[in-house]
């Protein structure tokens, strides 16, 4: 079984993929935007929304990824992006352009990837001791995510979720059991965009680092107002990044 998708508009193929805890039903206003003038698929990452698929890791999620989007501009944000990462690295002829929010090639360092694999392990286990509805409560305090109205942070749309997917997501998809791609950077054959809140300063930091290690790349970031989810605290601004940059590409 495939990852389940939702198709809309027409024109040049657009592939979105969400965040960790989030579904295809999470992209706000920018899905609708980006439709008017593209063909959008939001595709519900593996132990999200509609798909299954539960134990796969990011290369068998890019797998996925690919035979749900078929050729495409990918747009991932968070997990969604270095799902997009992973298959443009796997199977570049599927992927025309790349464009990132708010995600990372991994952690370099082994000790500080087993602390990353440790913290997610104790969060997928308080998941499902706590229950979806409380969990997406902490999650969604998070600083990365506090500034988020209540509108923009889709906590229903959340709520359908399965807990046993999200776990399995942090065990198998969460950044801790991720393998470091920053030396693969350098392999990326598409352009990549970049895009990342102003104020979400790690995240800034780790874009700024990509664009240099892809120095043979046309790849670009560009900053703007806004904290780790930017695109869903300024969605008129990032679907025009967006769709100017598929126009060019």
């Amino acid at each position: 079984m495939s990852l389940a998708t939702e198709r809309s508009g027409r024109g040049r193929r657009l592939a979105l993929t969400h965040g960790f805890t989030q579904n295809s039903q999470c992209w706000g206003p920018v899905a609708g935007l980006l439709a008017e003038h593209h063909e959008v698929v939001r595709i519900d990452a593996p132990g999200h929304g509609r798909s299954g698929h539960d134990d796969a890791d990011l290369w068998a999620s890019a797998d996925l990824l690919g035979e749900a989007g078929g050729q495409a501009i990918y747009v991932g944000y968070s997990m969604g992006g270095r799902m997009s990462l992973h298959l443009a690295l796997s199977t570049p002829e599927l992927v025309d352009g790349l464009i990132l929010i708010g995600a990372t090639p991994g952690i370099e360092d082994r000790l500080d990837r087993d602390t990353r694999l440790r913290a997610d392990a104790v969060l997928a286990k308080r998941l499902l001791t706590d229950g979806l509805d409380s969990f997406l409560d902490r999650w969604l305090t998070n600083p990365l995510f506090a500034s988020l109205p209540p509108d923009s942070a889709a906590k229903n749309a959340r709520l359908t979720n399965r807990p046993e997917g999200l776990a399995a997501s942090l065990h198998h998809r969460g950044t801790g059991s991720q393998e470091s791609l920053w030396s693969r950077l350098p392999d990326l054959t598409m352009p990549v965009l970049i895009i990342v809140g102003r104020t979400d300063h790690k995240f800034l930091a780790i874009g700024e680092q990509m664009v240099t290690a892809m120095s043979g790349t046309d790849a670009e970031l560009v900053s703007i107002p806004g904290t780790h989810a930017v695109h869903l605290e300024r969605p008129d601004r990032v679907a025009t990044i967006i769709a100017e940059r598929a126009a060019s590409w």
